[in-house]
């Protein structure tokens, strides 16, 4: 069966989350790289719906200012006084008015609910025909929950809630979503007849089913595949539950697409995330934003990778790299930091101890251990010391440095950037190279080396050292006199 395209999505997300204990407002926790809210309209945009609508309210601005910035197809609605769900979606009808054909109504603090799940439920509502069909799960504890009654043809009676429900009542584990598919037309004017009268004087948008049914109109419940899609996320304890489900959804998703991921209890990964078959991804391994492993590549262990490509046959082990472009075969690592604008060629390797930011390395070229390179364009088959620096800030700009193809840079040299080191040229260890080197030539900027006899003895006398000194001379001069 097609799936019905909705009319409209609804999304509610104006209550503050004052069980978070936070200055962000609720929606906008962030879990697998999406904000909550990102989540829930990820899953709505999935159903194609003709108008993606949000409920905004605490914290409005800067709600509605991430919705502008991240969706700009979500018409945000402000409801200014939070005053129940009836009222917020009445508030919504009050300003872009009644919506002919099927309008979905959810949350946006319910970041695991699925696009298929919510297709099952417009499957369900078009084809019984009901003028409202409620998405309802079954639960092992359904204690807190409103009940589902419903009579015998199936359809929903009425949704008590446990305060009120009978023991009978009480017994039965199918609960409220809370999420529902509307008949557009009929939920306009349904939800005009809300009543406020409750403990807390709000507009609950549950009151209308029994409108609804009172009309004379068919109240149907489609059941979630899983329960733990339709549930809430109101602290940091069911924010953690959210992240670890998700988490271990998404590590299956790629597990079953052929990539091995050694130990799934200690990998972390991010919805936006894309890894290629026959990947090797290694324990305590942390993949975020838009980060792109390719075929064969293995990352890992304790390596956190950030909007980063890394190449085919890459090796990526115990490193931090943030916005890199890794190449194929490439190498990297252990304990390596790759900032933004690190791009490795081919064949290359950033090895034990080396940062990189806003550098271009060749193909084939080496920066094996201990070294820093900061704006630096490196050529192809170049081979980088120990202990190199690229200086690169003068205290005020920055400035760029350049190493020619084939080119040998000495342990230990300091390039003052802005330099030139040409094709096929060498630096002497120890240099500081703050001039040109030409092509195929060498650069030596270091002083003579001058010892100054026993100087030792007499600045350091009585130290370890001195004794040590003594010692030694003492043995050399025997064996030069021979005795």
């Amino acid at each position: 069966m097609s799936v019905p395209r909705p009319a409209a999505v609804i999304v509610l997300a104006a209550g503050e989350g004052t069980r978070m204990k936070s200055r962000t407002p609720k929606v906008l926790h962030e879990l697998c790289g999406r904000a909550l809210l990102d989540h829930m309209l990820a899953a709505a945009r999935g159903l194609d719906p003709e108008r993606l609508i949000v409920v905004i309210g605490h914290a409005s601005e800067r709600v509605g200012g991430h919705l502008a910035a991240t969706s700009p197809d979500a018409h945000a609605v402000v409801q200014h006084e939070q005053r129940g769900t009836g009222h917020a979606v009445r508030t919504v009808l009050e300003e872009v008015g009644a919506i002919a054909g099927t309008v979905l109504v959810t949350y946006g603090d319910v970041p695991l609910l699925r696009t298929q799940t919510l297709a099952g439920l417009l499957e369900r509502h078009d084809a019984d025909g009901n003028a409202v069909t409620v998405l309802t799960a079954e639960v092992p504890d359904p204690t807190g929950y409103g009940r589902i009654i419903r009579d015998s043809s199936g359809a929903v009676l009425e949704i008590v809630e446990e305060k009120d429900a009978t023991p009978e009542q009480r017994a039965v584990k199918e609960m409220n979503s809370g999420i529902y598919a509307f008949d557009g037309t009929l939920l306009a004017d349904a939800v005009k007849r809300v009543s406020t009268d409750n403990a807390q004087g709000e507009e609950y948008l549950t009151d209308v089913l029994a409108i609804l049914r009172g009309d004379g109109h068919r109240v149907g419940a489609c059941v979630a595949p899983d329960f733990s899609e339709v549930e809430g996320v109101n602290d940091r304890v069911q924010l953690a539950f959210a992240r670890t489900a998700l988490n271990r959804r998404l590590l299956e998703e790629h597990m079953r697409a052929g990539v091995t991921i050694i130990d799934p209890a200690s990998t972390w990964i991010d919805v936006e995330v894309r890894i290629g078959p026959d990947a090797v991804v290694h324990p305590g391994t942390q993949l975020h934003g838009r980060t792109v492993i390719e075929s064969g590549a293995e990352v890992g262990p304790a390596t956190t990778l950030t909007d980063t490509l890394v190449g085919e046959d890459a090796v990526v082990r115990n490193a931090v790299c943030d916005s890199a472009e890794i190449g194929p075969q490439t190498s990297v690592g252990p304990y390596a930091y790759l900032r933004p604008g690190t791009v490795l060629g081919r064949g290359s390797k950033a090895g034990t101890f080396v940062e990189m930011k806003n550098t271009q390395v060749g193909e084939r070229s080496k920066v094996p251990h201990l070294s820093y390179a900061g704006d630096a364009t490196i050529g192809d088959d170049v081979n980088i010391g120990a202990a190199v620096v690229f200086v690169n800030y003068d205290g005020v700009n920055k400035h760029r440095s350049t190493v020619g193809d084939g080119a040998f840079v000495g342990c230990d040299t300091m390039l003052v950037a802005p330099v030139t080191v040409g094709d096929g040229a060498y630096t002497a260890a120890g240099s500081v190279i703050d001039g040109d080197v030409p092509p195929g030539s060498i650069g030596v900027a270091r002083a003579r080396q001058r010892n100054i006899e026993k100087w030792v003895l007499r600045r350091r006398a009585g130290t370890k050292s001195a004794a040590a000194a003594e010692r030694a001379l003492a043995e050399r001069a025997q064996q030069e006199s021979g005795t």
